[in-house]
């Protein structure tokens, strides 16, 4: 592939300059030297920022898929595509070459065609990471159905209201799923969701617990039969550049979840050049993404990004602590994984355990790591350098969002110096601004402001399903003519950017903006801490106060609760000042989070409050009993 790789950091900003100054030309060759097309764009991007409307390759003709497998089969048909990696360990892996994915993924497309999905059509996928899910996504792509993933934790509730949002007519699942030591009775659940989802006319199910399950007749189907029978060769269908992909939910943490659509040829093109710069990926290389292919981050760097790239990519179906807190290191070693993309909450909860578990693992084969989800604080972020990356593997501590489609903000590894709690440098064609309340833009070093970013990239969203009035007002109506990403930042003197957390949780105590996130940082460097959280409430002098609600590593400690309020206190007076100093300390022994591992921040707003009526939808809490405990305890 060629303008492709960025191998030093005189090289970045010439290709970021380049990039920036000219952003038409530089995406038009990177799609035009590095992909397959039917047939090539009229213009490179059009766009209205007001009317948040983008056309990026117009009247270009592709399929994602074509370039995700079939220009891979003449050279690398033999090579690994997919490493299934199953919950329990001793369940063998399975290899999936590019030439036998061509085979899954065409059986899987010609079972929705004999199905009756056209073509524009939405495909809801409701399955635990199986090879399947993977199949399912790209036999979408490959006839031209809108493939909408739901993560298999979440609850009928969710999983109908997805499917009702995006009218989905079809609908693949499982009879159950493996998570742990649990069975996840998932055909159950899609059961019930169906009672509230009339627009589903059939439904696929895939063997996988091999549990009884009910069939509806004449609605329900096993999968398998259908694929045995199926031709193993199929046509792409030809797309235009802006034909819609996917829908992909957010958790709906605050409010309605939001169907962002993502279209076809910016966001390949995007996934594709991020995904080879962000993780240093080289021919070769196995490459392992931990995130669930429910949240963006496993469609774009599980699923697109790597397979683009021809990379061989690892699909685990398990947790991090199951059958031992050993499960991360263990798979590492045994598939010689080289590029290692997890989240900070998998770091923190590993960190937490003992030092062994991870001594007794070879992970030499890692080059690179990842961060994902949250910006990671510094304490995991030294841990999981240190005994992950053995020192020596770059951490990228990647930005991003449902809505970008792709990092927009990350070091490059072996180019850009990393520094802890920072996500470095802005990607090549992103050019992000920060933004006050009066809609100024911020020039001065370490200041917080809204992070925005000025010029669109191709991986940007293109609409809310179905709502893009909301859309607009979401992301386009506070800060006009730039994309608000709802999130604070500030930059140091070199230009790095360390995301402080959602503007909401900037908090203005004595006049003073405070973030979230650097507090958190504070508190959780205290030895007997493994997390926290921190919030807001009215206070009658400061306009705000601090409220921490704070998990400790032993429930046993708890008792000196005193002396452990002072010294956590005395961190955050150490690191940012008095003023950050917490007014209350709450002791709890876990935190409200959606399944993506993000903390349910508004639940803790309302609690710290004293608003304890109404906390909305919780039924996408993987937790949702916590609500109660922390209620109880509230000072």
């Amino acid at each position: 592939m060629s303008n492709y790789s960025i191998n030093s950091l005189e090289q970045y900003f010439k290709v970021y300059r380049r990039s920036i100054n000219k952003p038409k030309k530089f995406w038009g060759k990177i799609a035009e030297n590095n992909f397959t097309w039917y047939q090539k764009w009229d213009k490179v991007v059009e766009f209205d920022m007001e009317k948040a409307e983008f056309t990026w390759f117009k009247n270009a003709r592709l399929n994602i898929t074509k370039n995700c497998i079939d220009r891979h089969l003449a050279n690398k048909g033999d090579k690994h595509a997919i490493i299934f990696e199953p919950n329990n360990p001793e369940e063998p892996s399975r290899y999936y070459t590019y030439s036998e994915l061509y085979t899954e993924v065409s059986r899987m497309a010609n079972v929705l065609l004999g199905q009756g999905v056209q073509k524009g059509d939405r495909v809801c996928i409701y399955l635990p990471m199986i090879p399947e899910l993977v199949f399912s996504v790209l036999a979408c792509a490959r006839i031209g159905a809108i493939h909408s993933v739901v993560f298999a934790g979440f609850s009928a509730n969710a999983l109908s209201t997805r499917i009702n949002d995006s009218t989905c007519k079809l609908l693949i699942t499982a009879d159950g799923g493996f998570r742990g030591a649990k069975t996840i009775d998932l055909k159950r659940i899609a059961d019930e969701a169906l009672m509230r989802s009339p627009g589903i006319e059939k439904v696929l199910v895939v063997k996988r617990t091999h549990q009884d399950i009910p069939m509806t007749a004449g609605r329900d189907m096993w999968l398998q039969p259908l694929l045995d029978e199926a031709d193993v060769t199929s046509k792409a269908a030809v797309m235009d550049a802006e034909d819609p992909l996917f829908i992909l939910y957010t958790s709906g943490s605050t409010g309605k979840p939001k169907g962002m659509v993502h279209t076809t040829a910016g966001y390949m093109v995007f996934t594709a050049y991020t995904f080879k710069n962000i993780f240093n990926y080289q021919p070769d290389d196995i490459y392992w993404c931990t995130a669930d292919i429910g949240w963006i981050t496993g469609h774009s760097y599980t699923i697109y990004g790597p397979l683009l790239n021809g990379a061989t990519t690892v699909l685990f179906e398990g947790i991090p602590s199951y059958p031992t807190h050993s499960r991360f290191w263990e798979v590492i070693q045994k598939h010689g994984v080289n590029q290692f993309y997890t989240a900070p909450t998998a770091i923190r909860s590993l960190a937490k355990e003992k030092i062994e578990f991870i001594q007794n693992f070879r992970l030499e084969s890692l080059k690179v790591i990842g961060s994902v989800g949250e910006p990671i604080n510094e304490e995991a972020w030294h841990w999981y350098n240190d005994h992950v990356g053995n020192k020596r593997c770059p951490l990228v501590d990647t930005w991003w969002q449902t809505e970008t489609g792709g990092i927009v903000i990350s070091a490059i590894p072996f180019v850009t110096p990393t520094k802890p709690t920072y996500a470095s440098l802005p990607f090549p064609g992103i050019k992000p601004v920060l933004m006050d309340e009066l809609r100024n833009e911020i020039v001065k070093n370490q200041q917080i402001g809204n992070l925005c970013i000025e010029y669109p990239w191709p991986g940007i969203a293109r609409t809310i399903w179905g709502d893009h009035q909301r859309y607009i007002d979401t992301y386009f109506t506070k800060f006009p003519g730039k994309y608000f990403s709802g999130d604070g930042a500030l930059r140091d003197e070199v230009g790095y950017y360390r995301i402080t957390g959602r503007v909401d949780d900037v908090i203005i105590v004595s006049g003073h903006n405070l973030g979230t996130a650097p507090i958190e940082d504070a508190i959780n460097e205290h030895q007997t801490v493994a997390e926290s959280a921190v919030v807001g409430f009215p206070h009658d002098i400061k306009g705000n106060a601090l409220y921490g609600f704070v998990v400790l590593k032993e429930t046993g400690l708890w008792r000196d609760r005193n002396n452990l309020v002072k010294e956590i206190n005395q961190l955050i007076s150490d690191q940012i000042g008095a003023i950050a100093r917490l007014d209350k300390v709450q002791f709890v022994s876990g935190l409200p989070k959606t399944r993506s591992g993000k903390i349910m921040r508004r639940i803790l707003r309302n609690i710290a409050s004293g608003e304890l009526t109404d906390f909305g939808d919780i039924t996408t809490l993987v937790n949702p009993e916590i609500v109660e405990e922390i209620k109880e305890g509230r000072l």
